[in-house]
Parts: C-alpha cells; sequence; structure tokens
C-alpha cells in the first residue's frame, strides 16, 4: 500500500506548493458564500431551523479552523533552543581517583609543562561542516550544520546560528545527496525550533562512513517540501 502514501505525498506537496492561490481562492469563495447566502436568504433559513443549520456548519468548522491553524500558524510563530555544544570521551584518560591516606609524597611536576592526562572531556573532532540555505525566496535558510564524532562511531549533527522559515511537521535529516533530501535519508528527528543552537544525535549504526553524509536537510514530511539544505564539506 505504498502507493497510497505516495499519492497522499503528492496531493499535499501540490496543495504546499499553490498554497498562496489556495488561501486567495479560499478567500474568494468565502465571500461568495457569503453573498449567496444574503441573496437567498439561507440566514433566516437557518434561524427557522437551528438544528438542520448547525449539522452542517459545526462539521465544516471542525475541519476548517484547525486546518487554517495547521497551515498558518508557524508563519507567525517561532521559538528558540539553545543547547550546549556536545564534548567527546578522552579516550585513554585515566578516571582520576582520591590518594591513599598515607601518601606523604607527591610526584614532581611535569617540567615540560605539557597539560595532565586527567582531563575527561576534549573538544570533539569535527567531521563535516556546512552553511544553510533556502529552497527558495520564501523558504529561508541561515547558520551552520556540523557533523561531529563525539567518540568513535558515534556522531552528533550541530545547527549552530540557526534560522529556518517555520512550518509544519518540520524534521531534520543526514542526506546523502548534497542537493537535499533523498529516501535513503537518515532521520535525526522533529526540528526542536526553527531558531537557535540545536544538536541532533544520529542513530546508532545508521552512519558507518560519515563520508557518506553530503548533507542536513530540513523536510517538511507533512506536504513533502524542503524548506532549506546545507551542503557538508570536510571541517
Amino acid at each position: 500500500m505504498s502507493w497510497l502514501g505516495d499519492l497522499g505525498s503528492a496531493f499535499f506537496g501540490a496543495l504546499y506548493d499553490f498554497r498562496l492561490a489556495a488561501a486567495a481562492f479560499g478567500v474568494v469563495a468565502l465571500v461568495a458564500v457569503g453573498w449567496i447566502a444574503r441573496r437567498r436568504q439561507w440566514t433566516s433559513a437557518a434561524r427557522r431551523h437551528p438544528r438542520q443549520a448547525a449539522a452542517i456548519v459545526v462539521p465544516l468548522l471542525a475541519v476548517a479552523i484547525p486546518l487554517a491553524w495547521y497551515m498558518a500558524s508557524p508563519l507567525v510563530l517561532s521559538s528558540t533552543v539553545d543547547e550546549p555544544a556536545p564534548v567527546a570521551i578522552a579516550s585513554g584518560s585515566p578516571t582520576p581517583s582520591a590518594a591513599p591516606s598515607i601518601a606523604t609524597t607527591s610526584p614532581a611536576p611535569d617540567p615540560t609543562g605539557r597539560p595532565s592526562a586527567a582531563a575527561s572531556t576534549v573538544r570533539p573532532p569535527l567531521a563535516l561542516r556546512g552553511s544553510f540555505h533556502g529552497s527558495d525566496d520564501f523558504h529561508f535558510g541561515e547558520g551552520t550544520a556540523q557533523l561531529i564524532e563525539t567518540e568513535p562511531g558515534t556522531f552528533v549533527v550541530r545547527l549552530e546560528a540557526f534560522a529556518v522559515r517555520n512550518g509544519p511537521d518540520l524534521y531534520v535529516y543526514l542526506s546523502p545527496d548534497a542537493n537535499g533530501y533523498t529516501r535513503t535519508a537518515i532521520e535525526l528527528g522533529r526540528l526542536k525550533a526553527d531558531r537557535g543552537n540545536q544538536n541532533y544525535p544520529v542513530p546508532a549504526g545508521a552512519l558507518d562512513d560519515p563520508s557518506r553524509a553530503a548533507s542536513v536537510v530540513i523536510w517538511c514530511k507533512q506536504f513533502s517540501h524542503l524548506f532549506a539544505t546545507a551542503p557538508l564539506e570536510a571541517g
């Protein structure tokens, strides 16, 4: 039944592409219905038969109002997330332990001035990095995306100074295509906010070779529409 999903994606994608025309048509249709209702005195009939009128109007409003809010609210609402940058565990670093109570001497300081090996965290290596751009003039995107290896085989995608056009049902993907979303892209989760600094762990085992990651993508699932892409290059 995958064809049903493809058909739904195509329908909603086309609806989103023509959202402005659809909105204008909706306004014109609403005005036309109001004019016809007045000319034919539907309002008077509704007052005479309130139950029948409610049986028609209430279901229409129950569908139209949530749909309109779902489509329009992201254009006026915004949220920000500010998460700290991920850190890496230093491999081979010993865990500090308390000195025995019988100890009476301490080791001489290292004359070379090298930092102690007891530090438990280090700055994680940056594997790949890229800058966001929007898919069109309306869908802007800015900021940077980084693919960071926090420990061997464990990766985190970090968005910094990030901003994107808000929208419904937005998700973050790690794509093998530098131009944007593909069916083989790795889903990292729902977008936490349309602005700020954010971390998205890559699922364990999903990325065996970081060189295969070509872009970070902001994708609208509901309408199968690309919002922003950050092509990745070696940092």
